[in-house]
């Protein structure tokens, strides 16, 4: 599994962070700044990257809220979060919360784009 991430925003890099010191050995870890291949390899433009958090799980790419289940539900110190943010009703409001907080990351950090 790989997780493309912006190590450059601040937010994004302290959570990244904190999952990475679970040394999950399947997951490899994805810096999309200025990254042609996170490009090629999900298919998205850096806008798209820049925009949400995307995972790459057997050969099919996941973003946003729906990401994070994926991740958490491979950690089993955050599998407590993939167990309560699944749930329907949890998950849209989630969902929700997650794309306006993106939004306003994307804002912040779209200086970065090369275009």
């Amino acid at each position: 599994m790989k997780v493309y991430f912006n190590n450059s925003c601040k937010i994004c890099k302290a959570e990244i962070d904190i999952y990475k010191k679970q040394k999950i050995q399947e997951i490899d870890w994805v810096d999309i700044t200025n990254n042609i291949s996170a490009e090629k390899e999900t298919l998205k433009s850096d806008k798209e990257l820049l925009r949400r958090l995307h995972i790459k799980d057997n050969e099919k790419v996941f973003e946003g809220a729906e990401a994070f289940l994926l991740l958490w539900k491979r950690m089993p110190k955050y599998r407590f979060l993939y167990n309560f943010f699944k749930l329907p009703i949890v998950f849209n409001i989630f969902s929700i919360i997650y794309e306006i907080f993106a939004f306003f990351l994307y804002i912040k950090n779209k200086k970065q784009l090369k275009n």
